[in-house]
C-alpha cells in the first residue's frame, strides 16, 4: 500500500518559487511494477501494478492519482521475491484486471481528470528511465495483441533533465535523485504508486528550478546512442523473424535497438541491431544480434 497521504497538495511544492512555463498543460507520471524473481529471468514479464499521478503543468499540484493491480496471465502466482520487493500481495493481483482493461480504465481516468487535455491542451507521460514505456508496456502489448493509447509511444525520461540539472551518471537511482534534489523520500521503494509519487515530486522540483521539460523518448525514434554503445557477440538465431521485418524486431518481438561499435578495433564505427527488450539495468532480454548495412 502507498504510504503517501491524500488529498494531494493544492499549491506548488516548494512554496515561494513559481514553476517555469512548460509546453505541456499536465504530466502523467507512471511507474510500473512487473513479475520478477531473484536471479532468474522471467519470460514473459507482465505488469502487475499500473499507477499514474497527474501533475498540473502550471501550478505543480498533484491533481489526481490512478492505481490498478493487473492480473498476470503467464505467471499468475507471484514469487516470494516479487511479493517482498514490491509489497504486492497475491490477493491484489488475483483481484486485478487484465492489461487491456487497465489501459481502458486509465484512459477513462484521464478523460475524467485531465480536463486540459480534453479541451485541446497537451500532456506528456513521465517516467524514470525508458524501461516503462519503451520496453515493458510495449513488449507486453505486442505479445498479447493489446492496442495501447498512442500517448504511451512518447515520454519524458526524467533522468535526462535531472542529469542536466544536477549531474550524476545514468545509473543514478530514483531514490538517489530525490535525495540529491534535497527532497525526502516518502513511502516504500518499489511500490509502484510510491515510486510514481516520488517521481512526481522530483518533476515538480525541476519545474520549480526553471527546467523546461520536453519529450526525450519515442518509439518512432531510435533510442539515445549512449544506451547503445555496447558490443553484443554474434549468437545463433533461436527464432526467425519474417524477412520483411528482420531488421526491426528481436526474438522478443520488440523493435530492435540500433547501435554502433565504439570500442577501438577493426569493427569500430560499424552499426548493428540488438535486443530491444531491455531490463531496468539496460541488459538485453534475448541474444538477438545482426550487423546493419551501414
Amino acid at each position: 500500500m502507498s504510504s503517501f497521504g491524500v488529498p494531494f497538495p493544492a499549491t506548488f511544492i516548494g512554496g515561494a518559487a513559481a514553476p517555469s512555463a512548460q509546453e505541456f498543460d499536465c504530466f502523467v507520471v507512471v511507474d510500473f511494477e512487473a513479475t520478477c524473481d531473484k536471479g532468474v529471468r522471467i519470460y514473459p514479464q507482465e505488469i502487475i501494478e499500473f499507477p499514474a499521478v497527474l501533475v498540473d503543468g502550471t501550478t505543480g499540484s498533484f491533481a489526481s492519482v490512478f492505481r490498478r493491480y493487473v492480473r498476470p496471465q503467464h505467471h499468475p502466482l507471484l514469487t516470494k521475491f516479487c511479493r517482498d520487493l514490491t509489497g504486492i500481495r497475491q490477493v491484489d493481483v488475483d483481484g486485478g484486471v487484465d492489461l487491456a482493461e487497465v489501459l481502458r480504465l486509465h484512459d477513462a481516468w484521464l478523460e475524467r481528470t485531465a480536463t486540459l487535455a480534453k479541451k485541446g491542451g497537451r500532456f506528456a507521460v513521465v517516467t524514470w528511465g525508458d524501461w516503462d514505456c519503451r520496453t515493458m508496456l510495449e513488449s507486453e502489448c505486442r505479445f498479447k495483441g493489446v492496442i495501447k493509447p498512442s500517448y504511451f509511444d512518447c515520454w519524458i525520461n526524467l533522468r535526462v533533465p535531472f542529469q542536466a540539472t544536477f549531474g550524476g551518471s545514468g545509473r543514478t537511482t530514483l531514490q538517489e535523485a530525490v535525495q540529491a534534489a534535497g527532497l525526502e523520500w516518502e513511502g516504500r521503494l518499489h511500490c509502484g504508486l510510491d515510486d510514481a509519487l516520488n517521481t512526481a515530486k522530483l518533476l515538480v522540483e525541476l519545474m520549480r528550478r526553471g527546467v523546461h521539460l520536453a519529450i526525450t523518448g519515442s518509439l518512432a525514434l531510435p533510442p539515445p546512442q549512449q544506451q547503445l554503445q555496447q558490443v553484443l557477440p554474434p549468437q545463433p538465431p533461436v527464432h526467425q523473424c519474417a524477412v520483411s521485418v528482420v531488421e526491426s524486431c528481436c526474438y522478443c518481438g520488440v523493435t530492435a535497438r540500433r547501435g554502433v561499435v565504439v570500442m577501438p578495433g577493426p569493427m569500430q564505427g560499424r552499426w548493428f541491431y540488438g535486443c530491444g527488450n531491455l531490463t531496468p539495468a539496460l541488459q538485453p532480454m534475448c541474444p538477438y544480434f545482426m550487423w546493419a548495412d551501414r
